[in-house]
């Protein structure tokens, strides 16, 4: 039964075989899920891995620390932000490079879960060809949206580039809000991409100027207007 129970898709019925492992008297098996693609196992693993006087952070510390190794589970890097400290974020900017998405993913994350995000280096990866290491970027870059450059977001938001960017991108503008919000949104009311184009809506509706925004801005109120005018009917 054990097997079956270690070998399920359903991460609750995982983590509920790990740890069996230790009443079945297998507790070392518990080692090899510490990279288990579930949080929830990940968590039963370390507990389990402790319980036989194992150390969890310094088998994710050794396997993060090659990073070229093509067989690096994805799993054992936010592992490592799960139950590491603010220093190991030192072995987790490597691996932005990673040739695997998924390692380039759960790398951002892990620097977001330890809260070592910094802005300038992270940003480069908004133009990453995977949509995962781009989606996780733009969550780990909104607190620090408004130290992006307005035209570098702006010029990501446009057609030319894949849409995984352009919607990152577009997020990332709307956090920031004011005047720069509002010129993407508009600009945006009319795009193709209906996902995109609904976002834009409801940024227009929702805007209001910030701190910053001088009152009586001619671009700001020809720019809102224009806004409002280009919104369907429906809403």
């Amino acid at each position: 039964m054990l097997p079956a129970l270690l070998s399920a898709r359903n991460p609750r019925t995982r983590s509920a075989g790990v740890t069996g492992l230790r009443r079945a008297g297998q507790a070392e098996q518990a080692e090899s899920f510490l990279s288990d693609r579930s949080a929830l196992v990940r968590a039963c693993a370390r507990y389990v891995v402790r319980q036989l006087g194992g150390d969890p952070v310094a088998w994710h510390r050794q396997r993060c620390t090659a990073p070229d190794d093509l067989e690096l589970p994805p799993g054992a890097v936010i592992g490592l932000a799960e139950c590491g400290n603010r220093d190991d974020a030192g072995l987790l900017w490597p691996l932005l490079g990673h040739p695997v998405a998924g390692v380039r993913a759960r790398a951002v994350a892990g620097l977001r879960a330890l809260d070592c995000v910094d802005a300038k280096p992270l940003r480069s990866l908004l133009d990453d060809p995977a949509a995962c290491v781009v989606r996780e970027t733009a969550a780990a870059l909104l607190p620090l949206a408004k130290e992006l450059p307005a035209d570098w977001l702006l010029e990501r938001a446009g057609s030319e580039h894949p849409r995984h960017v352009r919607v990152s991108a577009f997020r990332l503008l709307d956090a920031r809000g004011g005047i720069v919000a509002l010129r993407a949104a508009v600009g945006l009311l009319e795009d193709p991409d209906a996902k995109l184009r609904t976002r834009a809506e409801q940024s227009v509706q929702r805007w209001h100027p910030s701190a910053d925004v001088r009152r009586g801005d001619a671009e700001v109120g020809s720019g809102f207007l224009a806004g409002v005018d280009a919104l369907p009917s429906r809403i």
